[in-house]
């Protein structure tokens, strides 16, 4: 809420005149303009914050100011210890304690847990020009998540199975862009991104090479 807040807040200082000049540009049909790359940092709920690169793809305006950017991301990180241990808590729980003999079983120790995700969605951005040259977007995205969970004791068993899953996403994000020329923009997006019991928040910056016109406000 605090970032769609703040976002409100950037596109309220928009220039009117300039704000105008891109809400009332809009193609006629969608078309390829650019390729971003960018390297952020993921805080999820249930794994350790860690490194994440993406792709964008800027495929111009489908309304009045309404962007289309398609996207791939991919980050990897190590489970929770604690994410673990309730893990190993709940199968010790289904495991017999005793033995014939009457000795009771060892603890069920699963080790370390690696999850990875590569998030191929699409997002929808209102555009605004602000002052001092930058443009700032405000959007919501959908998704699909390809998690993929390994580790040394879980490969091959039926908890592998449950972190290896496909996962429909939606997330809620803001940035602002800077256009160095008619070819080169940098771009800073912050992300919040919600699937079934993972959540996780999200800052990257990039720079996107552009191909395609740019539209009428979008220069400086």
């Amino acid at each position: 809420m605090g970032m769609v807040v703040g976002a409100l807040a950037v596109l309220a200082a928009a220039s009117p005149a300039r704000s105008q000049d891109l809400a009332d540009f809009d193609y006629e049909n969608l078309s390829f303009r650019g390729i971003g790359l960018d390297v952020g940092v993921i805080a999820p709920s249930r794994v350790d914050s860690d490194l994440s690169v993406g792709l964008r793809m800027d495929l111009g305006y489908l309304g009045p100011g309404l962007r289309i950017v398609p996207t791939v991301g991919y980050w990897s990180s190590r489970m929770k210890d604690a994410e673990v241990r309730e893990l190993e808590v709940r199968l010790n729980e289904l495991v017999d304690r005793s033995s014939p003999d009457g000795t009771p079983p060892a603890d069920v120790d699963l080790g370390i847990i690696n999850w990875s995700d590569l998030v191929l969605g699409v997002d929808g951005h209102i555009v605004w020009s602000v002052p001092y040259g930058l443009l700032t977007y405000l959007g919501a995205g959908a998704s699909a998540h390809i998690m993929n969970g390994d580790g040394g004791a879980i490969g091959g068993t039926f908890i592998e199975d449950l972190l290896d899953t496909v996962t429909a996403g939606f997330n809620l994000h803001t940035g602002l862009e800077y256009p160095m020329n008619d070819r080169v923009r940098l771009y800073g997006t912050l992300r919040y991104e919600l699937l079934g019991d993972l959540r996780y928040g999200q800052v990257s910056v990039g720079t996107q090479f552009m191909f395609g016109p740019a539209a009428p406000g979008e220069i400086r």
